[in-house]
């Protein structure tokens, strides 16, 4: 089996224009009308390069109080298979697999937990160019946080293929377990914490600097809720809410 790895990122928001204009300022990407026919979706691009995108919350989601939220898109070779698996794993189907018109075919699923994402199989076989690893605006860190991580992790690595790296004892916090795709770090699972709503994966975005960055979340209109600290690796990180109170995290090797 070949590891799937995230191929796509996407905010579902209720104000498009201003998430744009937040991120645009905080991560430093470009925003544009895809283009597509009958369809309003912006994407976020790294110079020339696509790397995420976002769209206005569906209607019959907002009529039931469905908040601003990222989601993540991970490749495999077939949604549908990858689906029924899924469930037969102890996920559930948030919506059946289908076709995005010259794009390719997605499904929504969730883990036994709750936590959502989205299975992909692209239309093109050859990838499009994409930033070098680590670049401002890339997404360098996956991390999900579970009802119990250590009981999930076997829905992912039967799914998937990922595999466990290091694990890492974080106290009363329980164990943060590292996963790899094709033997490199892409992530972790954890327990959430008891003030964190429900399981969801969560993002972490690459910026030039965090000092930097944690002052444009405040002038924009963003909540920083975690300030700025080291992790292992050499890296800052800091937890943040954009303005329309979408959860998200950034990144950086420098202060």
């Amino acid at each position: 089996m070949t590891a799937s790895r995230f191929v796509w990122y996407e905010l579902m928001t209720g104000d498009v224009r201003a998430a744009a204009a937040f991120y645009s300022e905080v991560v430093g990407w470009k925003a544009e009308d895809s283009g597509m026919p009958g369809v309003q979706y912006t994407l976020l691009k790294v110079g020339d390069a696509q790397v995420a995108g976002m769209m206005e919350t569906p209607a019959e989601l907002k009529a039931i109080g469905t908040p601003a939220a990222w989601s993540g898109y991970v490749a495999v070779d077939d949604v549908d298979t990858a689906e029924a698996k899924a469930v037969q794993l102890g996920g559930k189907v948030l919506r059946p697999a289908s076709d995005i018109p010259e794009v390719g075919r997605f499904a929504v699923v969730a883990d036994p937990q709750g936590a959502s994402f989205m299975l992909f199989k692209p239309l093109r076989t050859d990838p499009p160019p994409m930033p070098a690893p680590g670049a401002a605006g890339t997404t360098g860190w996956h991390e999900l946080r579970a009802a119990d991580g250590a009981t999930v992790w076997k829905f992912y690595a039967s799914l998937f293929g990922w595999t466990k790296g290091e694990a890492m004892d974080m106290g009363a916090g329980g164990v943060y377990q590292i996963f790899e795709i094709d033997g490199v770090p892409a992530g972790a699972v954890m327990t959430k914490e008891d003030d964190q709503p429900a399981p969801a994966w969560r993002f972490y975005f690459r910026v030039p600097g965090i000092d930097a960055a944690a002052a444009k979340v405040r002038s924009n209109g963003g909540k920083v809720t975690t300030e700025p600290m080291p992790v292992p690796g050499g890296d800052w990180i800091l937890f943040g809410r954009d303005p329309q109170g979408a959860l998200f995290a950034l990144m950086s090797s420098a202060k």
